[in-house]
């Protein structure tokens, strides 16, 4: 008993750390306790991340372990501005309606942040990172494998896509639906692919074994799955690239076959891709000039949004119906006509009348002959509702108090952009001190890569390509605020800075 009480406590923090490694990205997002006038919720891994901390503190007071420095003191710059934020916001400008709110949103970001120094400190030799490493892709592997389960198996989903599933109900996707494995949505199980897939990349070409380049194969199959076109994008532009500057043409050639493989045969995606950005007959009522944009919503279809580019300008060209200016679009004729029969149907029971079919039909043929009807290209729902809603709201936020912002959680739960987002709740100060980790953690990780010989450089290098595409992917979705993805990536982060803090300052002659 007292050898294995010695060993325990020789060993606690890695034990600690293996299962920060499989329990976060594993373990479902299931709620513990819901926050009021929020769908956030607390979950055992904040838990568990309070315990990680306590065990690390013990550790360091008992000299047991030592705290990397390094870094602390920028990370401490950006968590006094999130909090200055949030006491600004709160007590001066009242822009944050709920305290309880803005303090949870100031202190994850905390959380999410601290096991970069959890890693970063325990790791003492190159082995120490090789064993986190192989147990990160090994984690990689079970989340894509689920993933895939979940869309051919019918293997149960928990997602935090709306307050109703955020509850914790277990899901079974349908034929429509996206993946998002253990992970809260599709968003956030693309953008952890995302990072991680020139990682893979990297170890692949660092150490010669195939296993990695199935891992690959499972990464980039889950992500197509996802069908979110932003992070196929970012992944178009790290992981192909990296192949690139590494010199492994071949690779690269066999890599994008398999890309436009996987991607032709994800009907999802290819739908998606191709429904970003739409040619469609839009109507203006000639007595109100309100716009109508032809559309009927189906499961299966990324619908049309009504943000219309040039708007003044598009409107002055439209014509009567009847004048034969521009040939009318059957479907969009008959998916207007239908708008109107239901605004007409509501109206009229509204007013207590029951309208018999042919009064239907004389009311919509009047309502559309009093239409004008223009031509012009119009970007899908999601795109739009950024355009309109979300982005301008945050960059008012931003220029309403431009140091130091709105205040955390004062633009709602998701703004689409992280760096808008940031922009509006923290202002200059948190967004450029936020920044200012990501350029110092990446010159540390360039620097270090003449000390290296050529294999160990790709570990490093993919990194650095992980990061530009996360970085890419965060101009259209919150994926530092998106626990596991921000819980995953620091620690990620922390393991790869801990190996370069150990690496002998002696270059490499020859590679």
């Amino acid at each position: 008993m007292k050898k294995l009480l010695k060993w325990l406590d020789k060993n606690v923090i890695k034990l600690a750390f293996i299962g920060y490694i499989f329990f976060i990205p594993l373990f479902p997002k299931l709620p513990f306790k819901m926050i009021n006038y929020t769908y956030i919720a607390l979950r055992l891994e904040d838990f568990y991340v309070g315990l990680l901390t306590i065990i690390f503190l013990i550790q360091i007071y008992r000299k047991q372990i030592v705290l990397q420095k390094k870094f602390l003191f920028p990370f401490l710059i950006f968590w006094g501005a999130v909090f200055l934020s949030f006491l600004w916001g709160f007590f001066i400008q009242k822009t944050i309606e709920f305290k309880h709110l803005g303090f949870l949103h100031s202190i994850r970001r905390v959380e999410y942040m601290i096991n970069f120094f959890f890693f970063v400190s325990s790791i003492r030799k190159k082995e120490d990172f090789l064993f986190y490493l192989k147990a990160l892709m090994g984690v990689v592997m079970v989340v894509c494998l689920y993933g895939i389960g979940q869309k051919y198996l019918g293997w149960p989903a928990v997602q935090t896509m709306n307050p109703e599933y955020a509850k914790g109900y277990l899901l079974v996707l349908d034929a429509n639906a996206r993946i998002s494995s253990t992970f809260g949505g599709h968003y956030d199980l693309a953008a952890f692919l995302i990072f991680l897939i020139p990682v893979i990349l990297g170890c692949f070409l660092a150490f010669g074994n195939f296993w990695y380049f199935f891992i690959f194969f499972l990464a980039l199959f889950s992500l197509v799955l996802t069908a979110s076109r932003i992070s196929y994008g970012a992944y178009l532009l790290s992981a192909i690239p990296f192949l690139l500057f590494t010199r492994k043409f071949k690779l690269t050639f066999v890599v994008i076959l398999m890309t436009i493989g996987l991607t032709l045969l994800s009907g999802n995606l290819t739908k998606r891709l191709t429904r970003t950005f739409q040619q469609k007959q839009i109507f203006i009522d000639k007595t109100t000039g309100q716009t109508t944009v032809p559309r009927r919503l189906k499961p299966d279809e990324l619908p049309i949004g009504d943000f219309i580019p040039n708007k003044n300008i598009v409107e002055g060209r439209a014509t009567g119906v009847n004048a034969g200016m521009l040939k009318l679009n059957p479907k969009d004729v008959s998916d207007t006509k239908a708008n109107l029969r239901d605004n007409i149907v509501r109206e009229a029971r509204l007013a207590g009348k029951t309208l018999t079919i042919e009064e239907e039909d004389a009311l919509v043929e009047e309502a559309f002959n009093n239409l004008k009807v223009v031509s012009t290209v119009l970007p899908d729902i999601s795109f739009s509702t950024r355009l309109q809603v979300e982005w301008p709201r945050a960059i008012k936020a931003f220029l309403r108090n431009p140091i130091l912002g709105k205040g955390p959680s004062s633009i709602t739960e998701a703004t689409d952009n992280d760096y808008l987002r940031s922009l509006g709740e923290f202002g200059l100060l948190g967004t450029l001190s936020f920044l200012y980790i990501f350029f110092l953690l990446s010159k540390s990780i360039i620097t270090k890569i003449k000390y290296v010989n050529q294999k160990e450089s790709y570990l490093l290098i993919g990194l650095l390509f992980g990061i530009f595409g996360l970085l890419g992917n965060a101009t259209y979705i919150d994926v530092f605020e998106a626990s596991k993805v921000a819980y995953m990536f620091w620690m990620t982060m922390g393991i790869f800075i801990g190996w370069t803090n150990v690496i002998p300052i002696k270059p490499i002659k020859s590679k």
